[in-house]
């Protein structure tokens, strides 16, 4: 009978359980063991091993209840840009043309020039211009272009800036490759060629890599070996500019040399997928509204792009980077989905794919959402939380947009967090996406550490415990957001960050939608009372002109807004749908 009595009491606590399940640093530490374990390879979007993960993650929303979010299917495929790919109509080909023996030579591709990965694709034949640096700074009375014609030609350059030796020079800010090409294009040269400075000895060419922004159109891009120009005496000149910092500039015409420039640089389009699931409250009393929880699921695969570690390619598994905030995803599903009765309007739960290539994932599930976006009261992200220290450190981001947030936050800490507040809505996560759908966001995140983008952000660094106590400290703030009788207030809050890259502190107001795959600036919103704002400027815009300068990206718009000061009013040239728009802005400052 005793034994009877056993089983039964053990029979109840599992039933139980099953219908009040708990936050538990048990059930942390599974789910965290199995997404950062080396079967999964770092979950790098768009693999199989990512896949794998979404499967797990589906498997999980399925059996706490959640009702498929996307159109019947947990899933939500989207496209993305996985890699970049040489064509075989690469070629670079120096002509030497005189009466007695014209002559040519034929670089190999990969072994002597291999074209950088925002050339446009393109064949020409130019004469061609030694340009220095290739830098036109006005702040520092240096221009490798002053007194030299460059239209239709192309230009040599050396990669970096004349002043290396001095520690935070003002040229630093001049030395990017993309920031002289779109320069060398804007004084009308329809092709660059980068060398090496001579200190690098090995002459090592640039890896072919994606930066998660457009090509610059009009002009082709290759770097060049320097055993490929020795009719230049690329030493001296660079001696003599690094001795002066002044710019030794000048036409190459020996031999009447021309350069033959094809460059093709193809993008291959890849499909990566996010997981949602929706708990349905069932009272129904707020039937039209619904809460969002989110957690990216994605990581670095084998390393790579935007790897800090300097090793062989080793599996970045991504534990803290953020095993612990789709753990975090999972664990409130499986609460919440215990007391739907209980809650006053539905949830929903996603998984994003994408975000360490740029918030892909998110900003594909704004614009394609399976419900009215503009009937999202909320949008709660958990990015690294599993790393919580001995102070309780918790850092909360988007606590400026919504008027009730720091109070819900300061009534519900019963876990003696350290709170950090952050007023941004916009950051580099995935709340982003939504705030730039005016959705009122938290983020919440322990801090950064040393492992974060290295293999050893694993599993045994986790603070279970402390996760735990961060999950709960969520729930209790979800809860009181989603129960609560009026929606949260929407507060539009100015932004720090400048995107300038001088020191002139001009301010525009523009947020980059990093999935907008076009030829210009596309924005995924503006800051409400921002220059954009007042100029009429909407999310979905895409800036193709910015004063004189042709605009393809991000990048071109960041340089273009080092040549203006506070108080200046440029005209933009914008593509709205189908209309192209002329809007002038007065820019800002900070």
């Amino acid at each position: 009978m005793k034994n009877v009595f056993l089983i039964f009491a053990l029979l109840s606590s599992f039933i139980i359980a099953q219908n009040n399940p708990e936050i538990t640093s048990e059930e942390i530490k599974q789910h965290i063991t199995y997404l950062a374990s080396d079967e999964l390879e770092g979950r790098m979007t768009g693999t199989e091993a990512l896949y794998k993960a979404a499967e797990y993650l589906k498997d999980e929303f399925e059996s706490f209840g959640l009702n498929p979010l996307f159109n019947g299917s947990y899933f939500q495929d989207f496209p993305f840009m996985e890699k970049l790919e040489l064509s075989d109509k690469n070629e670079f080909v120096t002509e030497f043309v005189n009466v007695n023996s014209p002559s040519g030579r034929y670089s190999k591709l990969e072994q002597e020039f291999i074209p950088l990965s925002f050339t446009d694709n393109q064949s020409i034949e130019c004469k061609v211009v030694f340009a220095g640096y290739g830098i036109s700074a006005k702040d520092l009375e240096y221009d490798d272009y002053a007194g030299i014609d460059v239209k239709d030609k192309i230009v040599i350059v050396f990669r970096n800036h004349p002043d290396m030796k001095s520690p935070h020079s003002n040229f630093e800010q001049y030395s990017s490759l993309r920031y002289k090409t779109t320069n060398a294009r804007d004084k009308g040269a329809k092709g660059i060629i980068f060398v090496n400075t001579s200190d690098k000895t090995e002459d090592p060419l640039i890896e072919l890599r994606y930066d998660n922004a457009a090509k610059i159109t009009g002009i082709s891009a290759v770097q060049v070996k320097r055993s490929a120009l020795g009719f230049i005496p690329l030493t001296d000149l660079q001696n003599q500019i690094d001795s002066t910092l002044k710019p030794k500039s000048f036409i190459v015409e020996e031999n009447q040399l021309t350069i033959e420039l094809s460059t093709e640089v193809n993008e291959v389009k890849g499909k990566s997928v996010n997981v949602g699931g929706i708990i349905k409250a069932a009272n129904n009393k707020f039937p039209d509204e619904y809460l969002v929880i989110g957690a990216h699921f994605d990581h670095l695969g084998w390393g790579g792009q935007n790897s800090l570690y300097m090793g062989e390619p080793s599996i970045h598994n991504g534990a803290d980077d953020n095993a612990s905030g789709t753990t975090g995803l999972l664990e409130l599903a499986e609460k919440f989905s215990s007391i739907k009765d209980k809650i006053d309007r539905d949830i929903v739960f996603i998984a994003f794919s994408g975000e360490e290539l740029g918030l892909l994932g998110s900003s594909y599930v704004v614009n394609n959402f399976p419900l009215p976006i503009e009937n999202n009261i909320t949008m709660i992200n958990m990015d690294m939380i599993g790393r919580l220290n001995d102070k309780k450190d918790l850092i909360v981001y988007g606590t400026g947009t919504s008027s009730k947030w720091k109070n819900i936050l300061d009534d519900k800490n019963e876990y003696d967090f350290n709170l950090t507040f952050n007023d941004e809505g916009f950051g580099p996560s995935d709340h982003s996406s939504f705030y730039g759908k005016k959705v009122p966001v938290l983020f919440f995140f322990t801090g950064t550490h040393t492992d974060y983008h290295k293999p050893s952000d694993d599993t045994d660094k986790i603070n279970a415990t402390g996760q735990e106590k961060v999950l709960k400290f969520v729930y209790d703030v979800a809860s009181t957001i989603v129960n609560s009788e009026t929606r949260p207030d929407f507060i539009s809050v100015e932004r720090k960050d400048t995107g300038r890259m001088t020191g002139t502190r001009v301010y525009v107001g523009t947020v980059p939608d990093f999935a907008g795959e076009v030829d210009g600036y596309k924005l995924g919103g503006v800051t409400d009372g921002s220059p954009a704002a007042k100029a009429g400027l909407l999310a979905g815009d895409i800036i193709i002109k910015f004063g004189d300068k042709k605009i393809s990206n991000i990048y071109d718009f960041t340089y273009a807004l080092g040549n203006y000061v506070p108080g200046d009013k440029v005209k933009v040239l914008v593509i709205r749908g189908l209309e192209e728009l002329t809007i002038e802005i007065e820019l800002g400052s900070r």
